[in-house]
This record gives C-alpha cells, structure tokens and sequence, in this order.
C-alpha cells in the first residue's frame, strides 16, 4: 500500500545510466526515491507561485522547529483531542483546502486515533496555517467558533470530510451555507455559532496564526511536529509511528 501511496503523488525523475561507473545506479534511483517521498505537501504559493510541492521528511536531533529554537507550545486557546497529561504532544499545521492535509486526516490521524491517542499515549492539536485564499482562512474560523463550544474537533472532521469529497480548491463549496449545516451536524448551539460566524469573530486570528506559521519558517501544509520534531508533507503511518515511538521510548 505505500508504495501505491507513493507512486500517485511522484514527481517525474529521469535516472541516466552512467557508462562506467555503475555502481552509482543504486545511488541515483535512491536520491530519487528520496524526491519522490517528498512531493507529499502542498507548498505555501503552489497555485499563484507556480512553485514545486517537493519536500523532506525531517528526523533526528538537528531540525529547527521554532523561531529562537523554541518547540511550539500548547497554548490555552488550543482544543487537545486526547488525554492532556500523554507524554507526546503532535501538532499539525493545516489547511482546511490542502488535498494533503485531507489525504493525511483520512489514511494517517484516522489509525493515530486508534493506535497512540484513544490509549493516552499521544495528545494531538491542530493549528491553523490556511495558506490557500480566502475559503480556508474562513473554514478555520467558522472550526474557531466550533471551538467556543468545545466541539473544535467534531467541527474538523465534518470540514475535511466535506472538503475531500470533490478535493478542489477554492471552488466555493465551504462556505456559510455548508459552515451551517456542518455546525448542525455536530450539535451546535446555532444560534451562539452564527453569531460568532457572521461576525467574523476570529478571522484575524486565523489571518495571524497563519502568519506565525511562516515566521516560523513553515513552507506547506502539512507540517506536523512530534515532540518537537518535525514531519513534513502526509507521509505513510509508519512515518509517524516511528517518529512517535522514538518519542515514547524516550519518557
């Protein structure tokens, strides 16, 4: 199945066989391979910039995930799914738009529910970088007010389950028509939800965590850090469950 996973997001890599020196094939199909585990996030500016969605995964000591070498912090405003007192803390960085980030919320978060976070091992926060227009910056607000009412991640699941039925970008569908019926879904006060909602009560709240998200020199979404190291792009599980049972042996 990863290889599957792989192959329908790979970049195209042309590998030229040297006439000599063979012994360097190995190297130049794994540099590929490398290339190819990387195309799995979607890059701030990939539609108006034109750039490439190739990145890394990042392991080991050496990656910086803050400004200043600080680790992101769970704050008050943040809704943990999970047990607050498990010994790792994952949080990601989204985008209610981003193909990946639904790819990640639909074949990865579904089984680290199950594995790491339902058994207390992993709590799990979700932090808005909406890079891609204005529907996203208002899908993570109308989730902000889904918040007030301690149903943020009820609300998250509804949004990226409404998202990826068409995976298209900015084609109106999240919008206050559809915001509504998802507060229904879940049980909102409606009332206390479109209040919040039509006064665009936390747009710039949004509009300034995103902001923060690049001045910490995130690039795309999704971004995800695991006890301070960080995963880039929606990589296979067993990406993540290696990261998180390194973090686990670690306590």
């Amino acid at each position: 199945m990863e290889d599957e996973y792989f192959e329908q997001e790979a970049v195209d890599v042309e590998v030229s066989r040297p006439k000599k020196k063979d012994w360097l094939l190995p190297i130049s199909i794994l540099v590929a391979g490398v290339m190819i585990a990387g195309s799995l996030i979607y890059a701030v500016g990939s539609k108006s910039g034109g750039q490439n969605q190739g990145q890394t995964v990042v392991l080991g000591n050496n990656s910086a995930p803050a400004v200043s070498g600080q680790l992101p912090l769970v704050g008050n405003r943040d809704a943990i799914l999970g047990d607050e007192k498990a010994p790792v803390t994952l949080i990601e960085y989204g985008d209610y738009q981003c193909p990946f980030c639904g790819r990640f919320f639909h074949q990865v978060e579904s089984s680290l529910r199950e594995e790491y976070i339902k058994t207390g091992k992993v709590r799990m926060v979700y932090r808005n970088f909406q890079i891609l227009g204005a529907e996203s910056i208002a899908s993570g607000a109308a989730a902000e007010c889904a918040k007030d009412q301690s149903k943020f991640w009820a609300y998250h699941d509804e949004l990226y389950t409404a998202e990826t039925k068409d995976n298209q970008e900015n084609n109106g569908n999240l919008n206050r028509d559809l915001f509504l019926m998802l507060a229904q879904n879940v049980g909102l006060d409606m009332t206390a939800f479109t209040s919040c909602l039509d006064s665009n009560k936390y747009i710039e709240q949004v509009k300034k965590e995103t902001a923060d998200g690049q001045i910490m020199g995130l690039t795309g979404t999704p971004t995800t850090y695991i006890n301070g190291e960080q995963v880039v792009g929606a990589q296979p599980y067993s990406v993540f469950k290696t990261v998180i049972d390194i973090a686990l042996q670690k306590k």
